[in-house]
């Protein structure tokens, strides 16, 4: 054989060999289980927004494997995303994301933020509400507002789950453009949003700020009344009838997304993957009922938007939670 025919040989094999590598790389799937992470307790809308997921998943065989939901919840996040962590470039865990993910960092909450994991879709954005027991006094937003500005101590607001994200900015925005003193404010926190509506079933709390998704099963069976939107018109179907914040005397608009992120070192193949995956959900029928049926806004974004999105929205939070008083200004 010719050098010249041995060196052709030898780099076809090598050129086969990388192409191969290549191809490996960019056909990713999973192989085993997959975790859907959730930094909240069962009954809150991060929960359900996981179990959804799964169900059309699983139902339109999307995922190669079997998929599991595992709940985490505490430190507004932090055992949730230092779980995730431990599994750095292991495509087999997501986790369901909020704003909160940024907001807990930048109010020194946690010390894991977006930049230390793997951004990969932003799914939908909701509305945030206010509501009272069904038997409460207080009858609107704007009743609401008039008792605080008496008295900031006189009710208190069930908040899931830290001081400064989507949930608490739904009634904080509304309270300080209403003059009220935040400091003043009685907010307990819980560890998920089905953990503050219990307590306000139970009397334990007056008002609780949540998102649309969350508050909907109470609503429908009449054991809340839904008294302000923190949108900026008002919504359609069951929430109808309820007026936003604006309407009620309070420049208020306050919305939260949720989408996925992943372990931080994820590969291009597994981000890939998942950018796939995701696509595919946010044009499931059965994903845009969900939507419609409980008032959530299309937004799907894939990672490389998702990454750019967060990268704006930090800077963006950080001057809205210092406005709220929420975050010490920078010197």
């Amino acid at each position: 054989m010719s050098a010249t025919r041995g060196m052709a040989v030898v780099l076809a094999g090598f050129t086969l060999a990388v192409s191969g590598t290549f191809a490996q790389a960019q056909s990713w799937q999973p192989d085993k289980n997959v975790e859907i992470v959730i930094n909240t307790a069962p009954g809150s809308g991060q929960d359900s927004t996981g179990r959804l997921i799964q169900k059309i998943l699983q139902d339109q065989k999307a995922v190669p494997t079997s998929i599991t939901v595992v709940n985490k919840p505490g430190g507004g996040g932090a055992i949730a995303y230092g779980y995730l962590q431990s599994q750095a470039g292991n495509g087999h865990f997501v986790s369901i994301a909020s704003k909160s993910l940024l907001t807990n960092h930048i109010s020194g909450r946690s010390k894991v933020t977006y930049s230390d994991l793997t951004p990969l879709a932003i799914l939908f954005d909701e509305y945030i509400t206010v509501a009272v027991k069904a038997d409460s006094p207080i009858k609107n937003g704007r009743e609401l507002l008039e008792r605080m500005k008496k008295d900031p101590g006189a009710l208190s607001f069930g908040v899931a789950t830290s001081l400064g994200n989507p949930n608490h900015q739904g009634i904080a925005m509304a309270l300080k453009d209403a003059g009220i003193d935040l400091r003043k404010t009685r907010t307990p926190v819980f560890q998920s949003g089905g953990q503050a509506v219990t307590a306000l079933l139970g009397g334990h709390v007056d008002a609780v700020p949540g998102s649309v998704g969350l508050m909907r099963k109470h609503l429908e069976a009449g054991t809340i009344r839904v008294i302000a939107v923190a949108a900026p018109q008002r919504l359609t179907g069951i929430y109808a009838s309820v007026p936003t914040w604006k309407e009620q005397g309070a420049n208020a608009v306050v919305s939260n997304w949720r989408g996925l992120i992943g372990p931080p070192g994820m590969t291009p193949a597994q981000i890939a993957y998942w950018d796939r995956v995701l696509s595919q959900l946010s044009q499931a029928d059965a994903w845009k009922k969900e939507l419609a049926d409980n008032n959530w806004d299309n937004e799907y974004k894939p990672a490389a938007e998702t990454r750019k999105y967060m990268d704006a929205e930090y800077a963006e939070l950080r001057g809205f939670l210092t406005e709220l008083e929420l975050v010490k200004a920078k010197p």
